[in-house]
């Protein structure tokens, strides 16, 4: 009787397994056809045999279709597919170790502090020095977002690192910047409101290729740690109590977690300016398919969100013929409808 009972039990997980990595395969491949069907959408008519030869033989195509897929399309389809991963693993990482289905990236004001940093260099021509021009506005985004972070860890640390005082930091942060934010406004010319009030919307327009590989890289420093702390994320989902049981170090967990979800927050902000939504909708879309096992959860919320952005960045050049909408609104517009049915859904 045992036998059959543990036989049966094994037989569950094996097909559980299965589905998981079904779905993840699945999500994978949808991925894949959404970046794709984004090189290809655009003012410029591209055909799927122009991007395969500008990748493979880029020698036998026209110049300016060449140009089009190598410096414009390609990169800022990997940069929409990159941002959405991170941001979704960090919002991942960030719910789990604040036990918040609310929380995401920016929760610790790391985009207020990101704005501001950017205003600081648009409005007020203060920059990091020995900073290129062209790397000015996502230097400064990219510093005063660390500069959240650190805030935050540091209060925390001082206050016992409980995740109520995490939270509470991070929202007096977010009103803090964006309050110092609301004067540079305020004394702001015409021409640097306007460019700075672009930016905030996020917008892919300003990628290159060099902006993609450095978060690329990243992804592949970080990506690896939270997949290795896999088992501890879930096992922090039975309670902190529990999961000091199996041995983990909750605070050491909590600690390294939120300095990942934090640095590929500020490091997406930077490049691409503020992105609504993926980091929260992203990780529910797929707990919903996948569960909680972040061994499968963590790849299942990376295609969920790169596959957000890629569908928004392909929305966003769909919506009005001739004209690229800034990708942070359609994000927006798009997280909007499948926050609140997620809300309805969890309430009933």
């Amino acid at each position: 009787m045992e036998t059959s009972v543990i036989d049966a039990i094994a037989e569950r997980q094996r097909r559980q397994l299965a589905i998981r990595l079904l779905i993840v395969f699945a999500l994978a491949v949808l991925c894949v056809a959404t970046a794709i069907a984004d090189v290809l959408t655009g003012p410029f008519q591209l055909g799927l045999a122009d991007v395969f030869t500008a990748v493979f033989e880029p020698s036998s195509l026209d110049k300016r279709i060449l140009v089009v897929v190598q410096d414009v399309r390609l990169p800022q389809a990997a940069t929409a597919a990159l941002v959405g991963a991170a941001l979704a693993v960090g919002g991942v990482e960030m719910q789990t170790v604040l036990d918040n289905p609310l929380a995401d990236p920016f929760t610790f004001g790391i985009s207020a502090a990101a704005s501001f940093g950017a205003a600081v260099a648009i409005v007020a021509g203060l920059t990091i020095p020995f900073v290129s021009i062209g790397w000015i506005v996502p230097a400064n985004a990219f510093v005063f977002a660390l500069a959240s972070v650190l805030i935050v860890q540091a209060i925390a640390r001082f206050r016992g690192r409980s995740t109520d005082t995490l939270v509470l930091v991070g929202i007096g942060l977010i009103f803090t910047f964006n309050a110092m934010t609301g004067m540079l406004e305020y004394v702001a010319s015409e021409q640097a409101l306007q460019r700075f009030v672009f930016w905030s919307m996020g917008s892919l327009t300003a990628t290159d290729g060099t902006r993609t590989v450095l978060l690329a890289l990243l992804l592949c420093v970080t990506l690896p740690f939270s997949f290795m702390a896999s088992r501890a994320l879930t096992a922090l989902r039975f309670g902190e109590d529990r999961a000091q049981s199996f041995g983990v170090n909750v605070q050491r967990l909590r600690f390294w977690a939120l300095f990942r979800a934090s640095l590929l927050a500020a490091a997406t902000v930077s490049v691409v300016g503020s992105i609504g939504f993926v980091g929260l909708v992203g990780p529910h879309v797929a707990r919903l398919l996948i569960g909680e096992d972040h061994r499968y959860f963590l790849p299942g919320a990376a295609l969920v969100g790169a596959i957000i952005m890629s569908a928004s960045a392909l929305l966003a050049k769909s919506v009005v013929p001739g004209v690229v909408l800034p990708i942070g609104i359609v994000t927006s517009l798009v997280g909007l409808p499948v926050f609140f049915t997620l809300i309805l859904r969890s309430s009933r």
